[in-house]
């Protein structure tokens, strides 16, 4: 490849075909392909390393706290837990529809791993997620409040296709909670999917946020076109005493855990049969692909 060429596909920001150049004009000088097979391959190349970079973009604005995927999940641990359904959900069809899911049990169960589960799932369709606690909720609106930007935030909270809501009913949140989750709920209204958890039945959220017509107003806007899973059982933790969860060694962890205050971003694995096929084809340097664990693809049930 001659240097001009090199800095005119620069200029146009064709990394992807750029790194791939090389390797494509051998294939097509020892293959003989003609001019549109060529063209196509160094265009698929090209494509292939743009829509890795979304994916990671998409991961990075999510903050999950893990990356988890329902391959992983131990489903023999809870029968309560109907694979079928979660894997519907996988589908993304009630982020399509603008409705809403909400996840009870007690801590330990898988809640939050599938919530992240979920998120990734939205993530790697296309959609933008944004994972939260409860207690970052409140934090943001706190700190943003505070410095006279809470419009600011709440638009964080309402761009998003589907916003993850965890950790609900930990312990009691802060005066002025009830507002601030109203205001999402109210203003995401059959115009954007949530997923919340709660480890607390319904009825005490309004012992939880200090304010029951808040609760009240909260939860006839959000079970109106939710869908509530019940999970019951012992907790994964509890499941091996002293040791670890067997979630987190890659059977199902509660996305580090339920308790935990604060969400820090998860940073994808490499390895992704998405990543491979990019940079086999490219050897591009600067793409950094997602990286889902193998047998992440698709939703089918197995």
């Amino acid at each position: 490849m001659n240097d001009t060429l090199a800095r005119t596909l620069k200029q146009l920001r064709l990394s992807g075909l750029l790194g791939s150049l090389e390797v494509r004009l051998q294939e097509a000088h020892g293959h003989g392909l003609n001019h549109a097979e060529f063209l196509e391959l160094i265009l698929q190349d090209e494509l292939a390393v743009r829509g890795d970079r979304q994916l990671q973009r998409r991961l990075k604005a999510a903050l999950f706290r893990e990356l988890k995927v329902l391959d992983d999940f131990d489903w023999s641990f809870n029968p309560s837990i109907r694979k079928k359904q979660i894997y519907e959900l996988a589908t993304c069809r009630f982020v399509r529809e603008a409705r809403d899911v909400l996840f009870l049990g007690p801590p330990g169960v898988g809640k939050s791993f599938l919530v992240q589960a979920l998120g990734y799932q939205a993530v790697k369709a296309g959609f933008a997620v944004l994972y939260r606690s409860i207690f970052d909720v409140v934090r943001d609106f706190l700190h943003d409040e505070a410095v006279g930007q809470d419009d600011k935030v709440l638009a964080r909270y309402l761009k998003p296709e589907l916003l993850l809501i965890d950790d609900m009913g930990m312990k009691q949140l802060p005066k002025r909670s009830g507002e601030y989750l109203f205001e999402i709920v109210l203003r995401r209204y059959e115009t954007r999917s949530t997923i919340m958890t709660s480890n607390r039945p319904l009825d005490d959220w309004g012992k939880l946020i200090g304010d029951v017509a808040s609760a009240t107003a909260i939860l006839d806007r959000f079970l109106h076109h939710a869908e509530v899973i019940q999970i019951t059982g012992k907790s994964y933790r509890l499941r091996q005493p002293g040791g670890p969860s067997p979630e987190g060694q890659g059977k199902a962890s509660e996305a580090g855990s339920e308790e935990a205050a604060a969400s820090k971003p998860a940073r994808a694995p490499t390895g992704s049969p998405e990543g491979k096929r990019a940079r086999s084809a490219t050897g591009a340097e600067e793409s950094k692909p997602a990286g889902a664990p193998t047998g992440s693809e698709g939703v089918t049930v197995p």
